[in-house]
């Protein structure tokens, strides 16, 4: 018994001299922080990785801010600015997976795989002479593969349906744009229609020659479909605000703890000026969307139309380390002209709440209908010419509130995309009839008029949703499901014979914001705002 209370006294001893040794210093916070790095590193009972340790730490750190301050790895930095910057380096081609193989939808126009003579429906099945086809690949692996350095080259191996053997291309990469603007055409006579994706570094300039192709078509006024845009680039909306705006108009200001209050205001030299303009905006419409429709609106220069945008009214400032990585830090707000901070509430840290407003608003009614909204006296502000009212307190709300109509959008037709059946379904039927579709539909247009889905297609869809246990509640619910459904096929296959411009011509016709746009265009009531 002796002898143990010793041995144990002796433990203790020890453990006491080792723990003594790592007395750390809480002298200031950062001499705390990597104390405690230095002791996980060399005192864990496990092996840890040290730059994952410190990833997580600095994750951990920004958490407990704002919900728009984050980190990024390399790789995760690079995928997230490619959209931004407007361009990636690769082989050129738009491609879907169907059946654990890549089929190539379109080829970039003049990109290196189009100049070798890839064309639709191609499938890629070896890369470098290593299958990425029927061997379960995950598509970021195969995306890695595609992908190099512009001047790089890479061999493709080619499975063409109607050629007896496999076909072989050297693809030189090349830089590869990554257009914006999802959508330019003009939606009726006199008015122009362009769907913006994000603002990017290019989309001033693809907005610009969007609209000298338009104003050869006698453009009198603009439709500037924001819905689903959630933002990019301070200084791409300002621009394009520019556009709209006269000499010293106020477009934004931004203001933070550490950044002094910065204007940003129009030259005057916009060649829109004498465009009428209605931007169209929902519950997703973020950060640079709600700086231009916060401008247009507040200079009562435009018309907005749709639901309460988002509500992010913060603007991050990126801070690169040297090895690639980065933080987004949240250093400013922005307000528009007459003064609104169109940040929503948040609580510092509370990630999941703010995520969840959209099933918040659904919940309390907003989305259906506006006499749910309520604003406090507190949050009122006037426009700065027309001295209408307008609200501050989390988002952008229209001047034109559109409600979100939950009987299209069917609980049935929510399965049907969350397990991909309507996209797969229409690969495949477009990978079989693509010839003979484009053969018999030589211009859009014809397509447009004399189209429809067949219902075999439409029945695959059933059949296999059927298989997997999704099923309509009853009819009704099945009828206002095909009603929706139809269209959306019909639109999938415009795109793929043609592009996304050709798939919104068609869809645009059944979404509820762009056409109650369209009909206040061709209907104007007195003080629609001009």
């Amino acid at each position: 018994m002796k002898k143990h209370i010793i041995s144990t006294l002796l433990l203790l001893a020890v453990a006491t001299a080792a723990q003594a040794q790592f007395v750390l210093s809480a002298e200031t916070p950062m001499s705390k922080f990597r104390g405690a790095e230095a002791a996980v590193k060399n005192l864990y009972v496990d092996q840890v990785d040290e730059e994952k340790l410190v990833e997580d730490a600095i994750r951990g750190m920004l958490e407990k801010l704002d919900p728009h301050s984050s980190y990024s790895t390399a790789k995760e930095a690079k995928a997230l600015s490619e959209p931004l910057n407007g361009n990636f380096e690769g082989i050129g081609v738009q491609f879907n997976m169907v059946d654990d193989t890549l089929l190539v939808i379109q080829p970039v126009t003049n990109g290196p795989s189009e100049k070798v003579g890839i064309v639709a429906g191609d499938r890629i099945v070896t890369v470098n002479d290593t299958a990425i086809a029927g061997v379960k690949m995950g598509r970021d692996e195969i995306m890695k593969r595609l992908r190099g350095p512009k001047g790089t080259k890479v061999k493709l191996g080619i499975v063409r349906r109607g050629a007896g053997k496999p076909l072989y291309f050297t693809v030189t990469r090349d830089k590869i744009p990554v257009h914006s603007l999802q959508a330019a055409y003009m939606i009726r006579p006199g008015v122009g229609y362009v769907r913006i994706d994000n603002f990017s570094a290019t989309t001033h300039d693809e907005l610009m020659e969007a609209m000298a192709k338009f104003e050869q078509q006698q453009m009198q006024t603009l439709i500037i479909d924001l819905q689903e845009n959630g933002g990019g680039y301070l200084q791409t909306a300002v621009n394009i605000a520019n556009e709209f705006l006269g000499r010293g108009d106020l477009i934004v200001y931004t203001e933070g703890r550490s950044n002094p209050k910065r204007l940003y205001k129009a030259d005057g030299d916009g060649r829109l000026k004498g465009v009428k303009v209605y931007v169209l905006i929902n519950e997703f419409s973020a950060s640079a969307s709600e700086i231009l429709a916060g401008a247009l609106q507040d200079q009562d220069r435009g018309t907005i139309v749709g639901r309460r945008s988002f509500g992010k009214g913060l603007v991050q400032r990126p801070i690169e380390f040297d090895d690639g990585s980065l933080i987004r830090l949240t250093i400013a707000h922005y307000y528009t002209p007459s003064g609104r901070c169109i940040q929503k509430p948040y609580k510092k840290g509370d990630l999941k709440d703010y995520e969840q407003d959209f099933d918040q608003r659904l919940k309390h009614g907003e989305l259906t209908n506006p006499d749910s909204i309520h604003f406090a006296d507190s949050l009122k502000y006037e426009t700065l010419r027309l001295h209408r009212t307008v609200y501050g307190g989390g988002g952008i709300m229209p001047d034109e509130f559109v409600p979100l109509d939950t009987t299209k959008y069917t609980r049935f037709h929510r399965k049907l995309a969350a397990k991909n059946l309507i996209v797969t379904t229409n690969l495949k039927y477009i990978d079989k009839e693509r010839k003979s579709l484009k053969r018999k539909y030589k211009t859009f247009d014809a397509f447009r008029s004399e189209y429809e889905i067949p219902y075999h297609v439409v029945e695959e869809i059933l059949t296999e949703a059927k298989k997997q246990g999704i099923e309509p509640k009853d009819d009704d619910e099945l009828q206002r499901t095909l009603a929706y459904l139809r269209p959306q096929m019909k639109a999938l296959v415009a795109r793929d014979l043609w592009d996304m411009s050709e798939y919104y011509q068609i869809m645009n016709e059944y979404n509820d914001i762009v056409m109650r746009a369209v009909h206040m265009i061709e209907t104007p009531k007195d003080g629609q705002a001009e």
